[in-house]
């Protein structure tokens, strides 16, 4: 290489470096990232204290601990310019280069993306599937229990070949066989109806399809009627839905969502709690279509506390131990219950066995996706 050649290489990269280093300095600093949905590092400060050695023992400032540093690198790769679509670069590169994998979100047929499974921790799956049980002993009423599989069993023929996962279908063989509840089988119901739109194919939720499904299976265990699908009038809320797998993917080439429902509004009434006051809520939350998170539509997101009221005073209570997915399942079981109370352990740690009996509830159903219930943490409160 000549040398007038390689000085115009090194003048042009570092031409480069400039551009690309007075456009950081230039562009606003952003707090919300929309594609990836999450809140994005802000610039660290330092202070004089900072600094300092003469703190108490085993104490330093973050100068000289490195968290400074630390957290000033995490600013300036999630401040960078450019940085969606240096993102959206990146998978698309991914996907040209035949990986089937992107930030364990695998790209699937018929535009979908489905999360990597990963092998559970079993004292975990085993210590849950055991504040069930303890849950069924501590009531004097019938508890319901289901695990919702994910699109990563039912549509396990939009995966890549060979795309590694650990066995779902384990993990809900192991709970029906332990379990001391009232066993729904929801799985079967979704296979039967894989060939719908039963999942988002940008999100890990079911759609409000795969809700009515899991609401047959739950009825048909329950010894209740289900209403046709054919005798609701289905309306589309939204058509630009991008969920929490396209967020973590990187993809952004692919169709969004829609939403849809079939169950109507008017007649109900919500009270939520998301501290320890009481206040009105939705069964559907209209603004939220507007944001990022459109599945939050649903009674408005995650709450520590629900309670839905019917015109069906004379219907049994039920309280449902819940995750999202129960979101979209409430506004199909408003038909059969004077009262659904939607119970999150996350937010809420309230005795189970003392909410039964403060509230008159008639029946309990616990319903996790399976992904959720084999890492949840709080299931605990089941036990009290």
């Amino acid at each position: 290489m000549s040398k007038p050649y390689a000085v115009f290489l090194t003048a042009l990269f570092c031409g480069f470096l400039a551009v690309f280093f007075a456009a950081n300095l230039l562009t606003p600093d952003r707090e919300f990232s929309q594609d990836e949905n999450r809140y994005l590092a802000q610039k660290p400060s330092l202070d004089a204290g900072d600094f300092t050695l003469e703190l108490p023992i085993g104490e330093s400032g973050d100068f000289f601990t490195g968290r400074f540093m630390s957290d000033f690198e995490t600013y300036l790769t999630d401040q960078f310019v450019g940085r969606d679509e240096w993102i959206a670069a990146k998978a698309m590169a991914e996907r040209l280069a035949g990986k089937g994998e992107n930030n364990g979100v695998y790209l699937c047929a018929q535009e979908t993306l489905i999360p990597r499974f990963d092998r559970p921790d079993q004292s975990k799956v085993t210590g849950n599937l055991d504040y069930v049980n303890k849950l069924v002993e501590n009531v004097n009423i019938p508890v319901y229990f289901s695990l919702i599989p994910g699109k990563v069993s039912v549509w396990a023929d939009r995966l890549p070949a060979g795309a590694p996962n650990a066995s779902e279908g384990d993990i809900l063989a192991q709970a029906q066989a332990d379990t001391r509840a009232h066993w729904v089988d929801i799985a079967s119901a979704l296979e039967a109806h894989k060939g719908e739109e039963i999942y988002y194919r940008l999100d890990h939720h079911w759609t409000s399809l795969g809700a009515y499904y899991g609401y047959t299976a739950l009825m048909g265990a329950m010894g209740l009627e289900t209403i046709p699908l054919s005798d609701y009038e289905k309306t589309t809320v939204s058509t630009d839905f991008k969920g929490t797998t396209y967020s973590s993917s990187g993809v952004r080439w692919m169709t969004p969502d829609t939403i849809d429902i079939y169950v109507p509004e008017e007649g109900v009434t919500v009270t939520a709690w998301s501290g320890t006051q009481p206040e009105a809520g939705v069964l559907y939350d209209w603004s939220k279509l507007e944001v990022k998170d459109k599945y939050s539509f649903f009674l408005g997101g995650n709450k520590p506390l629900a309670v839905v009221k019917t015109q069906r005073t004379d219907a049994p209570k039920l309280l449902v131990i819940r995750d999202s997915y129960s979101d979209s399942l409430a506004p199909f079981l408003t038909a059969d219950f004077s009262e659904i109370h939607l119970f999150d352990p996350r937010y809420n740690k309230t005795p189970v066995s003392q909410y039964v009996v403060e509230n008159g509830i008639d029946q309990v159903l616990v319903l996790y996706s399976v992904s959720n219930f084999v890492s949840d943490g709080n299931l605990f409160i089941l036990s009290r």
